[in-house]
């Protein structure tokens, strides 16, 4: 999406005239104007001449973003970007309201202090057409001060695209050509000496409306200006975080440039205290790294060699050497600036129905203010009375709150998410999380840490650390995952030297220690040399039973103990998932795993419902089975997830995933923990509800002002005091988004169960997906070799990569793999796929 800066619009009939305008361009597929930040995407072919001239003709500016300036470094979006997103319209504004005040202020003494209240003042301003020429002058000295409502108004109306400006301008005009008529009549009056007739003209005068309404209008814009450049503070804030200069190592020698200069591969030396310029895997040093910018967490992360750092994040310990992997808009904290940006340039479902509304108002509101004055004078009120009237609904009427209902919000929304590390790649999606009715969880890396971890030691006769020291001795020389998590478990105990180590397939491990036997691996493989005994098996089961795998360990000929290995669920995943269920979502955990290990997982959890043994393919037949029931979720990290995020109404990737599930989500979640995506659905409740309140507010303003305005309800509103309601409308809008700074989305306490779809109909449509029958030609094969879930999914994995071969399920303890044929393919092809992983295979059929 090509990002445009547009000038000139003031209210959200200025937004729709651009949209209209753009969208009628040949090859303009997409185009969305948001009023707030003053900004336009387009997606399309047309070039961008094409759209800048339709812009211009529609009687705006545009200019692309970045092109401003020819200064290379202010091209670059952070910078380009936070000069467009920088209030330039406040000081403006203030500049006029500080000339209009004062002379308002004498304006108003002499024309309703004096007249009314008979406050003192020369005694020249008795004579009644003086007093009608000073009103006269002063009135013209403030609207030329606020020319800018005039001009513009006045424009959009020869265009064919009256906007809020056109109003005031209309309202402002109308009072002061009507009182420069009466003034006219007053003249003549006096030079006929009728004094009363000049007495009768003299107070029906609106001199000090025709400057009133500009003045009002003029506080109203500035304090609405002044609230919506606080509703981009956040994005600000992160464009301010971008670093300027880098120091680069060249040949041993420190040199500082500018960012801009930094290319991919470049090696950059960071010292503590200093910001990280760009992201980068370190080469050399240790230290700890704040990445409370991107992340919003503000605990320090340990960070050595081969780790990744990111720009923006503070070095506060070591110093540090990096190699620079990603640069300019490639860089974390710019493709959040782009995400955050893009979504306040795109529009909500709900700002559609604003949009259509404001389309019409202004010139409905004109027409309502002609037929005010036509029903008046049928009525037998006097002209005076009926061009109040029809100037008071000119200027009371305000289609900027309604222009702003949706886009504040969403901005403030969009702050607030990406402050707590929640990034909403689009208004739809921010909008759309909070309609989740049902989600899908991916198991590995999304419910689960993602890599194994020893979850229970159990010695038998011997301490804890020995027992670790006798399973490192012989895991260290093995490369199998679980190997890894035992030798972490042990890290800082020292091992035993260990001699004619052998890893024997299917079985376990064998080494000899100090002359004596050391043997680790399956319950299976220590069973069979006659070391278990029926305690320890009954142990082992109830291991297993929650889905984590026994190693047993023995030495000279005597049971060690048993070390048991799982990929555990995350310490905030099953509070998430009560979180969910108790904001009324449904939950389904997704998984490649065998039943047994997925039950176990889904009970730690707590989720509804839970399909093991499924594909990627096989997930989103799951999303499309519960896409009829309800809004669905999917959150996922891997390759694999893509599929069924893309198919999702709204996928979810964790921020340490793959770069594929990023780019297929609608929202992305930095830190690697469920609980940050209730917080993303609460976010987006929020913002929803606080939508809904300004929507409210601006239509249920605009029934009641209107026709008070027109005196329906037998109150004769003066057309400053309408000018007055209008000013405040829009500021109300903007403050009431700005409330949604004070929510933290992590906060559980106020959730509302919103209403559930049944469990009966969740599970049935899960169910209709677990029984569906897809299988054609099936082959199993007998595997030795598997021990552990780990093992299970190396041989799933060879087998699907065989062409022909649609799935495959393996099973560690049945010793089998049962594949599924969508063609016919030869028994060698299996089974070398399987051997080739380091397992054998004993038989096939």
């Amino acid at each position: 999406m090509k990002q445009y800066q547009v000038t000139g619009m003031s209210c959200a009939a200025c937004s729709s005239r651009v949209e209209k305008a753009v969208l009628g361009v040949p090859g303009v597929t997409a185009c969305s104007v948001s009023l707030l930040t003053n900004s336009m995407g387009v997606e399309g072919s047309a070039s961008d001449d094409e759209i800048i001239w339709a812009v211009e003709a529609a009687g705006y500016g545009a200019a692309l973003k970045g092109a401003q300036s020819g200064n290379k470094e202010d091209a670059s979006p952070a910078w380009a970007d936070a000069e467009a997103l920088k209030d330039h319209e406040t000081p403006k504004l203030k500049r006029r309201l500080f000339l209009s005040l004062p002379v308002l202020l004498i304006l108003m003494y002499f024309s309703m202090g004096h007249m009314m209240w008979h406050w003192p003042a020369p005694a020249v301003f008795d004579n009644l057409v003086f007093l009608g020429l000073f009103e006269l002058l002063l009135a013209m000295t403030v609207m030329i001060i606020n020319g800018r409502f005039l001009t513009s108004g006045f424009s959009s109306l020869l265009h064919g695209a009256p906007n809020m400006d056109t109003l005031v301008a209309l309202g402002s005009s109308a009072s002061f050509l009507y009182s420069l008529a009466e003034l006219f009549l007053m003249i003549l009056a006096q030079g006929e000496g009728a004094h009363e007739t000049v007495m009768k003209y003299g107070m029906n005068l609106y001199f000090e409306s025709a400057a009133m309404i500009p003045t009002l209008i003029t506080i109203g814009k500035m304090l609405e200006a002044m609230s919506k450049g606080r509703t981009t503070d956040a994005l600000k804030s992160l464009m301010r975080l971008a670093p300027k200069t880098a120091i680069l190592l060249k040949d041993g020698i420190e040199t500082e440039v500018g960012i801009e200069e930094v290319q991919t591969g470049d090696v950059f030396a960071v010292r503590p205290g200093e910001q990280i310029p760009v992201d980068g895997i370190i080469l050399k040093g240790i230290t700890a790294v704040n990445e409370s910018a991107l992340t919003g967490e503000s605990i320090p992360v340990d960070k050595s060699e081969g780790d990744k750092v990111s720009a923006a994040t503070m070095n506060q310990q070591g110093y540090i050497e990096c190699r620079a992997t990603r640069v300019g808009e490639d860089t974390t904290l710019a493709q959040i600036i782009r995400t955050v940006t893009d979504a306040a340039a795109t529009k909500a479902p709900l700002a559609r129905i604003a949009d259509r509304v404001s389309g019409i108002f202004v010139p409905s509101v004109m027409g309502l203010a002609i037929l005010t004055m036509i029903g008046w004078l049928i009525a037998g009120k006097p002209f005076s009375f009926t061009v109040a009237r029809a100037i008071s609904v000119l200027v009371i009427s305000c289609p900027c709150a309604l222009g702003l209902a949706t886009p504040v919000a969403i901005m403030v929304g969009s702050g607030v998410g990406a402050k707590n590390g929640i990034l909403y790649k689009t208004a739809g999606a921010l909008e759309g999380a909070g309609r989740t009715e049902m989600i899908a969880l991916d198991k590995t890396g999304t419910v689960t840490e993602g890599q194994p971890q020893v979850t229970d030691v159990i010695p038998l006769g011997r301490s804890r650390d020995e027992l670790l020291r006798l399973a490192v001795s012989l895991e260290k020389n093995s490369e199998h995952p679980l190997a890894k998590a035992v030798t972490a478990a042990a890290e800082g105990l020292a091992s035993f030297e260990v001699t004619h180590f052998e890893a024997l397939p299917g079985n376990g491990l064998h080494a000899i220690l100090n002359g004596k036997e050391l043997l680790g691996g399956s319950l299976k493989y220590l069973t069979s040399r006659g070391l278990v005994t029926e305690t320890v098996i009954q142990q082992a089961d109830a291991l297993a039973e929650d889905g984590k795998t026994p190693l047993l360990f023995a030495v000279d000929g005597e049971l060690a103990g048993l070390i048991a290995v799982a990929d555990p669920i995350k310490q905030d995943s099953a509070q998430a998932i009560r979180e969910l269920q108790n904001m009324g979502i449904r939950t389904v955990m997704l998984t490649g795993d065998n039943e047994r290990t997925a039950r176990a997982i889904s009970q730690q959890a707590g989720v509804d419902q839970v399909v093991a043994g499924v594909l990627p393919e096989g997930k989103v037949d799951v999303i499309r089975s519960l896409k009829p029931l309800g809004k669905v979720a999917m959150v996922g990290d891997g390759i694999n997830d893509a599929p069924s995020l893309t198919v999702a109404d709204n996928g979810i990737a964790i921020g340490a995933g793959t770069d594929v599930a990023i780019d297929a989500a609608d929202i992305v979640v930095m830190k690697s923990r469920l609980s940050d995506v209730t917080a993303a659905i609460r976010l987006s409740r929020a913002t929803i509800r606080n939508i809904h309140q300004n929507l409210f507010w601006a239509f249920f303003y605009n029934a009641i002002c209107i026709p008070l305005a027109m005196g329906l309800y037998g109150i004769e509103m003066k057309p400053m005091y309408g000018a007055a309601a209008m000013a405040l409308s829009s500021f109300f809008v903007c403050m009431n988004a700005l409330r949604l700074n004070l929510l933290n989305p992590h906060d559980a306490r106020y959730d509302r169960q919103e209403q559930a779809i049944s469990a009966e109909a969740f599970g049935a449509a899960v169910s209709a997906v677990k029984t569906k029958q897809v299988k054609t030609i099936t082959k199993t094969l007998q595997v030795e070799g598997m021990m552990c879930e780990h093992c299970e999914a190396r041989v799933r994995k060879a087998l699907e990569a065989v062409p022909g071969v649609e799935s495959a399920a393996a099973d560690h303890k049945a010793g089998t793999a049962v594949v599924t044929l969508s063609m016919p393919v030869a028994d060698d092809m299996l089974k070398a796929a399987v051997e080739a992983q380091d397992y054998q295979v004993t038989g096939l059929g």
